[in-house]
């Protein structure tokens, strides 16, 4: 791995490019994460697809460098590109129903419990 960072920026046009030294595995971790490869003069131009929406490409975006920073590969990316996380609260629990099993009264002779 290279000392230099991978870099993924949302350029100029408003394209979210990739630059910087990306091996094997980081190309396919940002293949999985949605990313493009096209051949140009000089090497790959790796990016997202155009016209699929800010929080689309956003979400593809925080993840690819989640992904790569959590396989140790230095990573900067812009923080216009970060995505929000969605909120950390959990659900309310659901009220609980009788249900056909629960509203039944115990059989005879079968002792019941006594509340205090």
């Amino acid at each position: 791995m290279s000392d230099e960072p991978i870099r993924i920026t949302r350029g100029q046009g408003g394209e979210v490019d990739v630059e910087g030294p990306v091996d094997g595995f980081a190309a396919s971790v940002l293949k999985r994460a949605g990313f493009d490869n096209y051949p140009t003069l000089r090497g790959v131009w790796i990016r997202l697809p155009f016209d699929l929406g800010r929080t689309w490409e956003n979400e593809h975006a925080t993840w690819a460098a989640d992904i790569l920073a959590a396989a140790r590969y230095s990573v900067d990316l812009d923080p216009a590109l970060r995505a929000v996380p969605p909120p950390v609260s959990a659900p309310a629990a659901p009220g609980r129903t009788k249900t056909a099993m629960t509203a039944q009264s115990a059989p005879a002779g079968t002792p019941r419990r006594r509340q205090r």
